[in-house]
């Protein structure tokens, strides 16, 4: 990345504005180890979700509900967040974050099992918008799920799909970089998605299922 390139990514990631609700939730996710999302893919989540309408949503890796928040934030009163982690000490931490956002107990469902189980027991084209943001060796799995639960016009988004910049370099064979190769290949080639990846912070990749 060029010297002013970076300098506009720094820009951007450091633009938007965080309250309390969210800075603790940060604090609570590096407590538990986790990596939240950066501000830049926060922001862009409450943006989507908002222009999305979705009024259900499915997010893979809860955390410690940074990412949860945010999409909360730009969805409907009506809309419904279904949030999945295997570890229940995330679960706890997120379902805190949401209270303190101030977001009713029944607009969030909160499932505590690994994703790869939980996902195939999901209602086929019933979502409107499905975040994955969890281990990248599944994340060919949970994508192709992803597809089979979303309605037609409905958007899926990948956290993390540049791997911290190593997608582009072709000289990376890491695992979990080639798995990120792979989930890019797949997305762009499914005739039922349009697609499009943004450099917002590690990569996100965004597709609108158009077909059956």
């Amino acid at each position: 990345m060029s010297a002013d390139k970076q300098t506009s990514w720094s820009y951007t990631e450091g633009l938007p504005f965080e309250d309390e609700v969210l800075l603790r939730a940060r604090e609570r996710s590096y407590e538990l180890g986790v990596s939240p999302i950066s501000t830049g893919v926060g922001a862009a989540l409450t943006v989507l979700s908002a222009a999305s309408k979705a009024q259900t949503v499915v997010e893979v890796g809860t955390g410690a509900g940074v990412s949860g928040v945010c999409l909360l934030r730009g969805l409907g009163p009506q809309s419904v967040l279904t949030t999945i982690d295997s570890d229940v000490d995330h679960l706890r931490a997120a379902r805190e974050a949401y209270r303190e956002a101030g977001v009713p107990g029944n607009r969030t469902r909160t499932i505590s099992g690994r994703a790869a189980e939980v996902l195939p027991r999901l209602t086929d084209s019933a979502y409107d918008m499905v975040f994955i943001d969890a281990d990248k060796p599944s994340f060919p799995l949970y994508v192709g799920q992803a597809v089979r639960l979303l309605k037609r016009g409905g958007l899926l988004v990948v956290n993390d799909a540049l791997d911290h910049g190593k997608v582009s370099d072709p000289a990376v064979r890491e695992a979990t970089t080639n798995t990120m190769r792979k989930v890019g290949k797949a997305i762009r080639e499914n005739e039922s998605l349009v697609s499009s990846l943004l450099p917002t912070g590690d990569g996100l990749l965004l597709a609108v299922k158009t077909g059956s």
